[in-house]
């Protein structure tokens, strides 16, 4: 299992963690047999659960430049028109997918093409499908640009439990299909807003995989 980058610092205070509270209850409490064995099975526990946090896993990305695909794992928990007032400054349609603590975290781009807009927002840290998560909490907006000058704009959303936004996208960058562009420590949501007539592929309620999933299909 390969662990992303993003992880390292975050393993590395796991692992002196479990080394120090191990180390504490072997000096002070040598003999309580029970107590020592609950400490380990804690500490295998939190070893694992931060592996999984962390876990990057190789995927393959059949690129289709008429294809959005999905920037993020979890469940589609939004499908609807709204207006876009950020950036695009018009309407669209809004899909969101909501990543779980059990999801791979890692983000990719949906579409190839130029970074026409990345800023990052800071905000409150509202649950991730609370209605006004999108525009209130913790959030980067990223929108690129394709070949034929169609413009998709998607946001990483900080949750309740998600402190940490990572952004790698810059203005001026040219970046392909299903690469990382981001990641979110331990979970959110990731918004994608498509124009108006863009065919979805997908249903409220269904898993989508990120890099994977084709999400939705452009207008030729």
């Amino acid at each position: 299992m390969t662990i992303h980058k993003e992880g390292y610092t975050s393993l590395a205070l796991c692992i002196l963690f479990i080394f120090i509270i191990n180390a504490l209850v072997h000096f002070f409490l040598p003999d309580v047999v029970w107590f020592r064995w609950l400490i380990y099975i804690f500490s295998f526990a939190l070893f694992i659960i931060i592996l999984q946090f962390f876990r990057s896993p190789n995927i393959k990305v059949s690129k289709n430049e008429t294809h959005i695909i999905c920037p993020a794992d979890g469940k589609v928990v939004v499908i609807e028109e709204t207006d876009e007032p950020e950036y695009l400054k018009d309407r669209r349609i809004q899909l969101s997918v909501f990543m779980s603590p059990i999801n791979v975290h890692v983000n990719r781009n949906p579409i190839s093409g130029i970074v026409k807009y990345s800023k990052y927002h800071a905000g409150k840290f509202l649950v991730a499908w609370h209605p006004k998560s999108s525009t209130e909490n913790e959030r980067t907006t990223v929108v690129i640009e394709n070949n034929k000058g169609v413009s998709v704009l998607f946001r990483q959303i900080a949750g309740a439990l998600a402190r940490r936004i990572v952004c790698y996208a810059k203005e001026g960058q040219r970046v392909e299909q299903g690469e990382q562009f981001g990641f979110i420590k331990f979970g959110s949501r990731v918004d994608v807003f498509l124009p108006l007539g863009t065919e979805i592929k997908v249903n409220l309620g269904d898993t989508v995989k990120g890099g994977i999933t084709v999400l939705a299909e452009l207008k030729s």
